[in-house]
């Protein structure tokens, strides 16, 4: 009983001897970080500005009309090329032509009652100058001849305008352009009331079109005219349309509770291929920068654990100390503030081997993915934005399944 107690005590033992090995060296072994990384890359950095819109026609008329009545003729129809006074559509003008022959009629009642209470009058002055007519029956007569030539007057502005709504019934082109859109079908009835009924629309140009683009009140501040803007639509989506700013529209527009402005576009079209309607995905250009060194912009928001600072060779205790003062101060949730130097000046960790040294660099325009920088940094050079879990796959081995067969690559 004593032997197996000591046995057992010292097989305990040698667990404990082994245990204390392995922790001790388990404790002492240095941390591996495997860190992700970005290439510093040499490119275009463009802060833009996105919105969406719908085409439209430079120039575009509604084409109305003034008086009621049915369609009698349609002479254009959509796509049509009119010119500026064509006759576009007639309607029935029966009723009008029956008022104007009346109006007529009416006119020529007026003149000759006109002319009848002339006769009197005169007869009545030379009575009354010859002192044989009282004043009164001069006074009637004078009255009567008065009212004559108002009523001839009233009649011939009736006649005018029957004419003029006769007239009216033929509509015509009031430009040059294109028919884009027909409201109106052979014996329809139009009404003209207190808004005319629109029907055709006339684009003066087609060659020449504009995005009508919704820009958020959060971006309106950064546009002004005279920028680019390139845009797409879903009919070519393989093509790029290019196009300059024109007008920057100050009537807020609500959508979905979100104020908006409209911002014009103009954009050349010589092939015909934009139509108004289509709905464009545009982005305009608030600043560029062409062929410069740039990096992600994530890469100046990393920094590095504290026991790696800590640990590192390749820091000065300097160095060092500036890093573990500040991530202290601000505290791991607010590492962006330790990193982001006012002054147009940042920290990157650029690799180094198996390490990451913080380089200070000069930052420019920053378009949100990529931010412009100067210094002491080449094209090329890899920095740390984070921290993998494992080491990277070699992106030189090819994958290849297992049940695949294996070749002898040796060279006989």
């Amino acid at each position: 009983m004593k032997r197996n107690t000591i046995i057992i005590s010292v097989f305990v033992g040698l667990l404990l001897i082994v245990a204390a090995i392995f922790y001790y060296r388990y404790k002492n072994k240095p941390v591996v970080y495997y860190w992700r990384t970005v290439a510093v890359e040499k490119g275009d950095v463009n802060v833009l500005v996105t919105a969406t819109g719908a085409m439209a026609a430079d120039t575009s008329v509604d084409v109305g009309v003034q008086v009621s009545g049915t369609i009698a003729k349609i002479m254009a129809d959509f796509n049509d090329n009119v010119k500026k006074g064509q006759v576009i559509a007639v309607l029935d003008t029966t009723l009008y032509y029956a008022t104007k022959v009346d109006a007529l009629a009416t006119l020529q009642r007026a003149d000759i009652a006109e002319k009848q209470a002339k006769i009197e009058y005169d007869r009545s002055k030379n009575l009354f100058d010859n002192q044989v007519e009282a004043q009164a029956d001069f006074d009637l007569a004078k009255t009567a001849y008065q009212n004559a030539v108002g009523n001839v007057t009233s009649a011939r502005a009736l006649l005018k305008k029957t004419v003029i709504n006769l007239r009216y019934c033929t509509i015509t082109a009031p430009i040059s352009g294109v028919v884009i859109a027909r409201n109106i079908q052979l014996g329809n009835m139009v009404i003209a009331s207190f808004s005319s009924p629109v029907l055709f629309t006339i684009a003066y140009d087609l060659k020449k079109m504009q995005v009508q683009a919704n820009v958020d009140e959060a971006d309106i501040g950064q546009l002004k005219v005279g920028q680019n803007a390139k845009f797409t639509v879903d009919a070519y989506p393989n093509d790029v349309f290019k196009g300059v700013v024109t007008q920057i529209r100050h009537q807020p527009v609500t959508l979905a509770n979100v104020v908006n402005y409209v911002v014009i576009i103009e954009v050349a079209n010589p092939d015909l291929k934009l139509m108004p309607g289509l709905t464009a995905n545009a982005n305009i250009y608030i600043e560029e920068r062409k062929n410069v060194v740039k990096v992600a912009t994530n890469a100046f928001t990393f920094v590095p654990p504290i026991e790696y600072i800590q640990a590192s060779n390749l820091l000065t205790d300097s160095v060092k100390n500036f890093w573990l003062q500040k991530i202290k101060a601000a505290g791991e949730v607010k590492k962006q503030e330790i990193v982001e130097v006012k002054g147009g000046v940042g920290f990157i960790w650029m690799v180094n081997d198996k390490d990451v040294i913080p380089v200070q660099v000069n930052k420019g325009l920053n378009d949100g993915a990529f931010t412009e920088i100067s210094g002491n940094i080449q094209v090329g050079n890899k920095v740390a934005t984070g921290i993998n879990q494992n080491a990277s796959p070699d992106e030189n081995k090819k994958a290849s399944s297992p049940f695949m067969p294996k070749f002898n690559n040796k060279k006989k």
